[in-house]
């Protein structure tokens, strides 16, 4: 293996979802097989790295000061669900399920990895709440330690006191079609803290 070509598979296995024999794959697969897309590819590449950005008010991928949610006059921008990671917004965007506004943290708390609220995408989201143009948040954090932390500080800390705010948790619990048999203990206490009236 030429040095070019290892360096070209170290790089593309520190992307997540490539492992060593995936990485070698699309590294062989562009300098061998389709040498033709390597051009376009790089382009594209160098492109976005110029032009996307955070959204201003946000914090989701834009290529003008805010993105396409943040400008579309048809959601309804007082409900702000709170997500972890830009992917978090994106599948909840694919489900069709939620028409408000995002604010995306980029994270979450996490002392024992170095990750206080300065490394979060939280100022732009007190701001909007001592705005008044939020009444609902919707907190979409992972269930984890870390996720009920954030929601603690996000409620605790950064909630404005004379706002009148309602503040949701998303449901966890068993996903459709999954059985009790198998699930986690985690799993089930969610599921149960969760449960609500059957009609």
């Amino acid at each position: 293996m030429t040095p070019s070509l290892e360096h070209l598979q170290q790089l593309l296995k520190q992307l997540p979802g490539l492992g060593f024999r995936s990485a070698e794959r699309v590294a062989l697969h562009l300098l061998l097989e389709k040498p033709e897309r390597l051009p376009a590819l790089v382009e594209a590449l160098q492109d976005a790295a110029s032009t996307v950005r955070r959204c201003d008010r946000c914090g989701n991928l834009a290529e003008e000061a805010l993105c396409a949610v943040c400008q579309d006059d048809n959601r309804d921008h007082g409900v702000v669900c709170v997500v972890e990671q830009v992917p978090d917004l994106v599948a909840l965007e694919r489900s069709g399920a939620y028409r408000g506004g995002y604010h995306v943290l980029h994270g979450k708390l996490s002392p024992i990895h170095g990750v206080g609220p300065e490394h979060l995408n939280f100022t732009s989201l007190g701001e909007r709440m001592r705005s008044g143009e939020v009444r609902e948040l919707i907190l979409a954090l992972s269930n984890d330690v870390e996720g009920e932390a954030t929601c603690h500080f996000l409620t605790d800390e950064l909630m404005p006191d004379d706002a009148e705010i309602a503040v949701s948790r998303i449901g966890f619990g068993l996903p459709s079609g999954g059985g009790v048999l198998y699930a986690d203990s985690v799993t089930l206490k969610s599921a149960l803290d969760g449960r609500r009236t059957y009609s």
